[in-house]
């Protein structure tokens, strides 16, 4: 079963930008650049023949062979190619949740478990504003200790943010998890979303 999605409009896009290549058997890569870190990002490149890696996973797409860079294949997991035409043109979009933390299993030590939530799901949203949180520690075997940082940090939103929108997450997607405590120093707001 393929890790990655590639929906049949971006398999049609993709494979009429390989066939202007004039390159027999041209392929397309996908991997990630800083793999599980924050500035983790998920690229598309062409992949002739002679670049191919051996121990790249292949996916026969029809059309072309989609080839997942070895080493990203754990970030790679449930990432999902799309193209859309729009009045400019159209567009293709590239959106792969495991890139800066791999999906891991159910049974994965907690404070994993509460990074991978904060990096998959609360960052994301957070850094619309600037800003990011990360965990601390786990206390008490339940409570989650979080510093806040980037336009988080000294915001006047930050306890609503907290509550209702970290808080709320963690506890419904780690259930183990029956609080969060905020460990920012919020007198500090140079760089406040909200002042």
């Amino acid at each position: 079963m393929a890790l990655v999605t590639v929906t049949d409009p971006a398999r049609d896009y993709l494979a009429q930008l390989i066939e202007k290549q004039d390159v027999e058997g041209m392929g397309v890569r996908i991997f990630v650049t800083q793999p599980g870190t924050r500035n983790a990002e998920t690229c598309l490149a062409y992949c002739p023949p002679n670049e191919v890696v051996p121990t790249d996973e292949q996916v026969d797409l029809e059309k072309f062979t989609l080839y997942l860079d070895h080493t990203s294949v754990p970030f790679l997991e449930e990432a999902y190619v799309d193209y859309s035409k729009d009045q400019m043109g159209g567009q293709l979009t590239i959106k792969a949740p495991n890139a800066k933390v791999p999906k891991i299993d159910d049974d994965a030590p907690l404070p994993d478990r509460v990074n991978y939530v904060l990096a998959s799901e609360i960052n994301p949203n957070l850094a619309s504003h600037g800003g990011e949180v990360s965990l601390v520690e786990i206390v008490d075997e339940s409570v989650a200790v979080l510093r806040f940082g980037g336009g988080c940090q000294g915001c006047s939103a930050v306890s609503l943010t907290l509550k209702q929108g970290v808080e709320s997450t963690l506890k419904e997607r780690v259930p183990e998890i029956t609080a969060v405590r905020d460990v920012t120093d919020h007198s500090y707001t140079e760089n406040a979303y909200y002042q």
